[in-house]
């Protein structure tokens, strides 16, 4: 355990799932599906999914000449029938709410529906600057998202602080140029050196003069 590690930033940019609310139950039930639907490797698919585009996924897995916009259709539709059985990730909606509307984004690979599904199932306040599934034309690890939030905010990537939980994200947010706080327990050589939160009862914020300082009390440093 470090001691407390306080970062400024003028923007805060958050991932959805695994982040700011917990899926994990329906979405490995659906890739799970996915995986024996086409024989494939099931733990093999579940430990590349996470924090990617469905459409990614379904391309890099499913087989030649399946129609991907169907697919990808039939297991959204399966998400947002399943999507009110997500909670939250304790405290993420306190923390969103203390935080400057200005200075707030939410970028995940899900798409408009499912991100609404999943947030109002968990009852955690929607920001107001949204990037989604459907305004980047390269998702997570690409940095495009992450980017394109910073630009929506008027902040360079330098100022902006990325709160992650898998692997995809993590990367992204480091290849935007943003320093990233990893939430809950994934480890890998990419976490190296990266302050680690289990929830964000583990983070203060105070605002001054559009500056916010982000306090970590029982962050622990990775590597």
């Amino acid at each position: 355990m470090s001691d407390p590690i306080a970062l400024t930033a003028r923007a805060m940019l958050f991932d959805m799932d695994g982040t700011l609310v917990d899926s994990t139950a329906v979405v490995e039930e659906i890739w799970s599906r996915f995986a024996t639907r086409f024989g494939l490797d099931t733990h093999a698919v579940l430990h590349s999914i996470h924090g990617i585009r469905a459409e990614d996924s379904v391309r890099r897995f499913a087989p030649a000449g399946t129609d991907v916009a169907a697919l990808v259709s039939e297991l959204t539709a399966f998400e947002l029938d399943n999507a009110g059985s997500t909670v939250a990730i304790a405290g993420a909606d306190a923390f969103l709410g203390a935080l400057p509307p200005t200075a707030v984004a939410l970028v995940t690979s899900a798409s408009v529906p499912l991100m609404t599904g999943r947030m109002r199932g968990a009852a955690v306040g929607i920001p107001s600057v949204l990037v989604t599934a459907e305004d980047v034309t390269h998702g997570k690890p690409a940095p495009d998202g992450y980017l394109r939030a910073a630009e929506l905010l008027g902040v360079e990537p330098r100022d902006a602080i990325v709160f992650e939980d898998a692997e995809a994200g993590i990367r992204a947010g480091l290849a935007a140029g943003m320093r990233v706080v990893v939430v809950g327990e994934h480890v890998s050589p990419t976490t190296e050196g990266l302050p680690r939160i289990r929830d964000f009862l583990d983070a203060t914020i105070d605002v001054t003069d559009g500056v916010v300082t982000l306090t970590l009390p029982s962050a622990v440093v990775d590597g």
